[in-house]
């Protein structure tokens, strides 16, 4: 629990509340206002949660003005340079990172969990074959509810275990069987001979006609983004996990509700966004019209990939993926696609035009994992089932923590009113 070391004073209608401040152990003090409805009658007014801690956690901290993302206090830099995905995926869950034989075990476990039920193969089929691959996600994971019966009970620790073991190895398959549904090509059974970045693109990208042999620098590149993205704090998906957890519903209820809130395009959609964006611009020759467009304020055509709602100065996960996307583009030897050559451009500039230095709007990492899974090969609707099945070690750690507290209650977020006051019903021939 955080600290409460001094007061604030709120003075209302003559009448003096103290307000106890809590102290974190990084990031700004809160004010602790759990007791202001009931001593005042007022609630607070914060559209968006921006001003509001709707949690306590020790799972991620992020500030946006240093530029500085940190998982159970390891900074992002040191993770993605000396780590891998499936050890931050252990560290999130338990709050340190594993020794030999822990890493080991998790490993196994998580390698032996990646098969789904057989018979979730014909729940695909229910689908149109133009279906979003989010959508499909959105779908299957729900429906795991009813498949595995024995990891449903949220008051049993084990349970709870399972359930996240499951759906870390399953998401990858889920989302790979979904992409290859999508495109009419068979669905490819998971390996574990492979590490998890590994399988997950032989799962994308190899056929029963030929034997396919994933590139190590490509795995490298798909852990990164993995583990990038594997958790942000309380952002709008993990929010939503957390109030369909709040009620009590079952992990594979609460994770389906991360995806569908994934999904939109200001969140987990923005990656796609920026290629669609690229795609739009077209060819290197068209980018100054679009960055004379970029700085008219009343154009509203917006450049999607640069600057962070968050991060105030630079994304440190930019940092990162930039070298990711330097060396997937090399290796590849990926220098003819138009859309990827305009990505080249638009980084140069972005790094030093002054309009885009002073305003801070560097490229995020949307911009940069855009590029990578563009050379890839990957379509852009895959882009953002890519992203949740790296979240989902996020979304349950989030989740396992909310059940954890013992001050934890029901999501319930109050409203300022302003619609009419109560009005007496009339007959519809006197209306």
């Amino acid at each position: 629990m955080a600290e409460t070391q001094r007061v604030a004073t709120l003075t209302l209608d003559g009448k003096t509340y103290e307000l106890p401040v809590l102290s974190p152990t990084v990031g700004p003090d809160v004010l602790d206002i759990r007791k202001l409805y009931g001593q005042a009658d007022v609630f607070t007014f914060d559209p968006g949660f921006t001003s509001t801690a709707a949690c306590e956690s020790e799972i991620t901290y992020i500030d946006g003005d240093k530029g500085e993302l940190l998982y159970r206090g390891y900074p992002i830099e040191q993770l993605a340079e000396k780590s891998h995905y499936l050890e931050v995926c252990y560290l999130l869950l338990n709050g340190e990172l594993p020794n030999e034989k822990q890493m080991n075990d998790f490993e196994y476990r998580i390698t032996r969990h990646t098969m789904l039920h057989e018979q979730i193969l014909m729940f695909f089929r229910g689908f149109r074959r133009d279906s979003h691959p989010m959508a499909t996600m959105v779908g299957v994971v729900g429906a795991m509810s009813s498949f595995y019966h024995d990891s449903l009970d949220i008051n049993d620790p084990w349970q709870r275990e399972v359930a996240a073991m499951r759906m870390i190895a399953k998401l990858p398959t889920i989302a790979a069987m979904a992409y290859k549904y999508s495109i009419g090509q068979p669905m490819v059974y998971p390996r574990n001979d492979l590490d998890y970045a590994s399988n997950f693109l032989h799962m994308c990208f190899s056929v029963p006609a030929e034997p396919y042999v994933v590139k190590p620098e490509l795995a490298k590149a798909m852990d990164r983004i993995m583990m990038l993205h594997a958790d942000h704090e309380q952002n709008a998906s993990t929010s939503t996990v957390r109030l369909a957890g709040s009620s009590g519903a079952n992990p594979f209820a609460c994770i389906a509700a991360g995806i569908a809130c994934l999904w939109g395009p200001a969140h987990g959609g923005a990656n796609q966004a920026c290629l669609e964006m690229l795609r739009e611009i077209g060819s290197v020759d068209r980018i100054p019209e679009y960055i004379a467009r970029a700085k008219d304020k009343n154009d509203p055509f917006r450049l999607m990939g640069f600057g962070h709602r968050v991060y105030k100065n630079f994304d440190p996960r930019a940092k990162v993926m930039k070298e990711s996307a330097d060396e997937v583009l090399d290796l590849l030897g990926i220098h003819d696609n138009p859309i990827l050559q305009v990505a080249k451009e638009l980084e140069k500039i972005a790094l030093e035009d002054d309009y885009f230095v002073s305003k801070k709007l560097y490229p995020n990492v949307d911009f940069y994992s855009g590029i990578i899974l563009e050379a890839m090969g990957f379509p852009t609707a895959m882009f953002t089932p890519i992203f949740a099945l790296s979240r989902t070690v996020g979304w349950i750690s989030q989740w396992k923590e909310m059940l954890g507290d013992p001050t934890g209650k029901i999501g319930r977020p109050r409203q300022l009113y302003t619609g009419l006051p109560a009005r007496d019903y009339r007959e519809v021939k006197d209306r």
